[in-house]
């Protein structure tokens, strides 16, 4: 995903008067409703903590109306993203998405009551982070490509923790086996908890898991990191190389976190609202907070997080077809 904080990229004095005048446009300018940002989590998550370093940025590049984050967690992301689909599409109702939300229940649910693809309109890419391949200190591996030579060394006994079918730990395990040509067995877990302490005890040998997370497992020696799945070293575990560097290329996984719409949400609000989620990227130690939560800013147009997506469905969707996984 490029970047918008190149040298093209507006300063954020200018995303303010533009979300300004953008807004005076705008049926948001004759509602006195606030912004309802509903994130798909519980309260005090990584997704919640993110969403609330966020809406008070936007609530300024709205002119002061407030920017509300509602927790609607439930389903796995289902629940929330309901809402949205089914919310009055003025502007005043968003979804705070990761991945889960906006592509993998997709792929993964048979009986949603909305078309995923066609529900929302896309405002604005917040943030991503990468996730990192890390293993037990059972394992002899050094490095990625010592790890493949020994799981093909091994056919049918390495195996891998998530924190559930459909994950995207999960998911993103499996696709690093397909890319690799390996296989191993997958152990689902509730909750990510539980598969570190499994690795720890050796039971189960590899995890792809969000840095955030593992980080601090890493430092401490109890698993070791082997790549990143991003294009470029995370400034949280910089001596670790990347997938890419491991011999795979093009590999590249990040989890995401984006600002939705319900589809129909007139072009010159997605626009307001658009520019309010840039400038609050780049408000006045928003940047800052961002990266100390572990996340890489972006801050996209809305065009910008469509292509975006679709690349998302289309790297996803082979995989969900080839686990196997879905859900009722």
């Amino acid at each position: 995903m490029k970047s918008t904080r190149g040298p093209g990229a507006l300063p954020r004095r200018a995303l303010l008067a533009g979300a300004a005048s953008a807004v005076a446009g705008t049926g948001l300018a004759q509602t006195g409703q606030p912004v309802r940002l509903m994130v798909t989590a519980a309260a005090g998550g990584s997704t919640d903590v993110i969403a609330r370093i966020v809406a008070p940025g936007m609530s300024e590049a709205l002119g002061g109306r407030p920017v509300l984050v509602e927790n609607r967690g439930g389903g796995g992301g289902v629940i929330g993203a309901e809402a949205v689909a089914t919310a009055a599409p003025d502007g005043t109702t968003l979804g705070f998405f990761t991945v889960s939300a906006a592509v993998l229940n997709a792929l993964l649910h048979r009986n949603l009551r909305f078309d995923t693809e066609r529900a929302f309109a896309p405002v604005s890419l917040v943030a991503t982070f990468p996730m990192v391949v890390t293993v037990g200190n059972h394992v002899p591996a050094r490095d990625l490509p010592d790890f493949v030579a020994w799981m093909r060394s091994r056919p049918g006994r390495t195996t891998y923790g998530s924190a559930g079918p459909g994950t995207i730990n999960h998911l993103g395990a499996l696709l690093l086996c397909n890319r690799t040509g390996t296989a191993a067995e997958h152990i689902p877990f509730r909750g990510a908890g539980p598969v570190f302490a499994s690795m720890m005890s050796g039971d189960t040998d590899f995890l792809v898991e969000g840095i955030p997370s593992q980080a601090p497992f890493v430092r401490q020696g109890s698993i070791r990191a082997l790549a990143v799945t991003g294009r470029q070293r995370s400034p949280l575990l910089p001596e670790v190389p990347t997938v890419i560097e491991g011999g795979v290329p093009d590999f590249e996984i990040v989890n995401w976190m984006a600002v939705f719409a319900p589809s129909g949400t007139p072009a010159l609000v997605i626009g307001a609202l658009s520019t309010a989620v840039r400038a609050a990227v780049r408000a006045p130690g928003g940047e800052r907070r961002l990266r100390e939560a572990g996340v890489e800013p972006a801050g996209t147009s809305a065009e910008e997080l469509q292509a975006f997506w679709d690349g998302q469905f289309r790297l996803w969707r082979p995989v969900v077809a080839s686990s196997g996984a879905t859900v009722e």
